[in-house]
């Protein structure tokens, strides 16, 4: 070791920029990967709709409701999403978070579950 030669401080520098940036570039991949493998996970779960509720039902409420628009935001707050659901009753078939922030795909999936459950009594005025 006494014969070691001291690495020069660039080809350090150069090479610890090097390194972070093939950390940085790696990271954002395995995130991309991981937020792919999320929407193909979530869009197997919601693709069949429960109850026998069909997609031209819900079509026809959404359209009723909000436009059509799954992140519809009623004047004051309360209801939300496509459907505008309240927190209380998207919570109740199994939603987590703002239902206007939900795929489009996962809020039809409750709204049919609601659907199976209740029938059109949930929407008064468009059910």
């Amino acid at each position: 070791m006494a014969n070691a030669v001291p690495a020069q401080p660039s080809v350090l520098r150069r090479s610890t920029v090097s390194f972070h940036r093939t950390i940085r570039v790696t990271v954002a991949h395995l995130e991309a990967v991981h937020r792919a493998r999320l929407r193909r996970q979530r869009r197997e779960l919601f693709a069949s709709l429960p109850g026998g509720v069909s997609q031209e039902t819900l079509d026809a409420i959404g359209a009723c409701e909000s436009g059509s628009d799954p992140s519809a935001v009623s004047s004051d707050g309360t209801y939300r999403g496509k459907f505008q659901f309240d927190y209380g009753t998207w919570e109740s078939v199994g939603g987590s978070g703002d239902p206007a922030a939900a795929p489009e795909q996962e809020q039809d999936y409750r709204a049919a579950l609601l659907y199976s459950r209740s029938g059109s009594s949930p929407w008064p005025v468009c059910g």
